[in-house]
């Protein structure tokens, strides 16, 4: 009897033995079970996470190409409301040249011309900051004047300003173009 207790009892190991090794298999199957889930996850995330990059540089290069179009607009239109504002002194030259032909009398001419310059001008200055450089029989400032001209003066201490040959103009405070002038200058 003890053959066969001996026989049953290797049965009973080697029994356990493979429960021991198909306990080990399943384990395995299982991780990798959960390993290929957690693959597939992963790769489910990059995909949508390489889908959500592709469409926020989509939106990025639209709002920079809507950008890009929106200030040339804003460059191409800036100046709209200052030729609007030039559109009356225009019709107004327009009647003046009109009245030109019609009439002999210049005066009338000449009084619609400098009607026109006035109007222009005040439109440029209430609404756009342009002031007129005040330059005749002021001291010479080269960064408000351009000498045109310099003639010897004795009876000057300074440089001064003799005649404006053109109008120069401050854009809000900055000399957009300076006055050309003849500048008398004394003898040192």
């Amino acid at each position: 009897m003890e053959k066969k207790q001996e026989k049953k009892q290797p049965k009973v190991e080697k029994k356990a033995e493979e429960d021991v090794a198909l306990s080990e298999v399943e384990q395995k199957e299982l991780e990798l079970a959960l390993l290929k889930e957690q693959l597939e996850t992963a790769q489910a995330e990059i995909a949508e996470l390489k889908d959500q990059m592709l469409r926020n540089r989509a939106d990025l290069e639209n709002t920079r190409k809507r950008l890009i179009r929106d200030k040339e607009e804003a460059v191409k239109y800036a100046n709209s409301s200052l030729i609007k504002d030039l559109l009356e002194p225009l019709d107004d030259f327009d009647r003046a040249l009109e009245a030109a032909e019609s009439t002999e009398d210049y005066k009338k001419v000449h009084d619609g011309v400098v009607m026109v310059s006035s109007q222009i001008f005040g439109i440029l200055e209430r609404n756009w900051g342009l002031e007129r450089i005040v330059a005749l029989g002021n001291e010479f400032d080269p960064d408000e004047h351009e000498a045109y001209m310099v003639v010897p003066d004795d009876s000057l201490e300074h440089e001064m300003v003799l005649e404006e040959f053109s109008n120069g103009y401050k854009l809000h405070g900055r000399v957009l173009r300076p006055t050309k002038v003849k500048v008398g200058k004394p003898n040192i």
